[in-house]
């Protein structure tokens, strides 16, 4: 099971970068996004806001799956399906 990195343009703060994710992280993003009713730059710009001086694909990478990790727990302690 292969997944090829995707690079996407985005603007934080003003500034246009880049970022290169896996199409899964990708689509985790903006599943994030929609539940929380914004858009996935925002999210993104949030996420960087709070990263420190961790790398912003990684910190993006680590994001979705603690997110991920999360729901599977809250799921299980009651019972329902996580997504």
């Amino acid at each position: 099971m292969g997944f090829g990195i995707v690079k996407r343009s985005v603007s934080i703060a003003g500034h246009r970068t880049s970022i290169s994710l896996e199409e899964p992280f990708w689509e985790g993003l903006r599943e994030i996004a929609e539940r929380d009713r914004m858009s996935v730059q925002s999210l993104i710009g949030r996420i960087d806001a709070e990263r420190g001086e961790q790398n912003l694909s990684s910190a993006i990478r680590v994001f979705v799956l603690t997110d991920l990790r999360q729901r599977l727990s809250a799921s299980s302690l009651n019972g329902t399906t996580p997504l």
